[in-house]
């Protein structure tokens, strides 16, 4: 999509705004609505349900819309309605993310969520390995989202999984012992103290968590539409639409290997302990996009990435659900997505962009120059956030 989108605006900053628009639509929907909703009405299941099918629906709607602009001749128009309508869909599909989050933390408890999210987020690297490659092959140099084609797929994908989650809900029956202070305390575990803090302590801790989380997405995420824009570089690696296809199906096999082995050594090492491994990973590797000599290469370093990213994510989302009190789930659960969000475009339009345009626009350097000068940038921020995590949170939270 990055690529479609860049072919039609012309720019990488426009092209970010993509990801920094449908973040903040989600951001707004589940932070102000959806997540209300969920603590409110104990609403898990029906909201995955309710966002599939309206994503679904909407998706289609989005495709017909930007298809009037492209047979008008109007390439930057189509790309606008492309972003509007898209940020648009994902306040509405962001009720699915709320659902899913909430749901993961009510049907496990603190022993084995890392584990059971490991081995969710490896079943759906499986998913997105798959999407990955066939879409290399649909996308045809832009035709198949100018068809229609991937539109068409996306809809039925996820209106055939809204019925098998209609499906399956039925038989999903939330644990009435959910983690609270007393229950928590009485939970055996050889390998990890059970946190006896007081909720509003666990919340400033929490609140540190995400802080740090932040400034490693912005750096993590920064630089994730410049590499896709790296990789077709004519002075660069220069590969074709499917050897980019298989370079990010690397990032996702790695994330596949890692998530497994994620949430199980974050259940028997600790949380912190796993995402520290996970943040020296993510710094180091984009230092290395720039000296990767082939596409083998660069899948190889790629990969570790995906090892890296999925590592915070698995290890991220059980440190969250550990500390997060039952009673208010569906609403820091979304604080938690909206950070996790911001990998869709933000930091690429306030940091990565901006960065690249100035050195090629203002500065006068090469593409393949202004490229790399953001991967270090990107490193600098991941260290940054690392070094807060480590601070705030780690020390603060040692039986984690």
């Amino acid at each position: 999509m990055y690529i479609y989108l860049f072919s039609l605006l012309g720019n990488v900053t426009s092209t970010a705004t993509l990801g920094t628009l449908t973040m903040l639509m989600s951001t707004l929907g589940q932070n102000l609505l959806w997540g209300r909703i969920s603590d409110r009405y104990r609403l898990r299941a029906q909201l995955i349900v309710a966002g599939e099918i309206t994503a679904g629906l909407a998706y289609i709607i989005v495709f017909f819309t930007h298809k009037l602009y492209i047979d008008a001749g109007a390439d930057a128009a189509a790309g606008i309605a492309l972003i509007i309508g898209l940020a648009i869909l994902e306040f509405f599909w962001s009720m699915s993310d709320v659902g899913w989050a909430a749901l993961l933390t009510d049907i496990t408890t603190s022993e084995t969520r890392g584990g059971f999210v490991g081995t969710i987020n490896f079943i759906m690297s499986i998913g997105r390995m798959t999407g990955t490659m066939f879409a290399g092959f649909l996308y045809a140099d832009g035709l198949g989202f100018k068809q229609g084609t991937i539109f068409y797929v996306v809809s039925i994908m996820l209106l055939t999984g809204a019925i098998l989650m209609w499906l399956v809900s039925k038989t999903i029956k939330p644990s009435n012992t959910l983690t609270s202070r007393t229950s928590l305390e009485k939970q055996p575990d050889h390998n990890r103290k059970p946190s006896t803090e007081p909720f509003p302590e666990n919340e400033k801790t929490f609140s540190w968590f995400l802080a740090a989380l932040t400034i490693v997405v912005l750096g993590v995420a920064s630089t994730g539409q410049i590499f896709l824009l790296f990789l077709k570089l004519n002075n660069g690696l220069n590969a074709t639409d499917l050897e980019i296809s298989l370079i990010l199906s690397a990032w996702t096999l790695g994330g596949m290997t890692a998530s497994i082995a994620a949430g199980t050594l974050a259940d028997k090492m600790g949380r912190t302990s796993v995402i520290l491994a996970g943040l020296i990973l993510a710094a180091a590797t984009p230092l290395f996009y720039g000296l990767a000599p082939n596409v083998a290469s660069m899948s190889v370093v790629y990969g570790i990435n995906g090892v890296a990213f999925m590592t915070l994510q698995t290890a991220g989302f059980a440190l969250a659900g550990d500390i997060i009190p039952e009673q208010k789930r569906g609403r820091l659960l979304s604080r938690y997505n909206a950070v996790i969000a911001l990998s869709w475009g933000p930091a690429g339009l306030i940091i990565g962009g901006p960065i690249a345009d100035v050195q090629t626009s203002v500065l006068g350097a090469s593409a393949r120059t202004a490229y790399i000068n953001a991967f270090i940038v990107s490193s600098i921020l991941i260290i940054s956030g690392a070094a807060v995590f480590f601070v705030k949170v780690r020390k603060r939270k040692q039986n984690y």
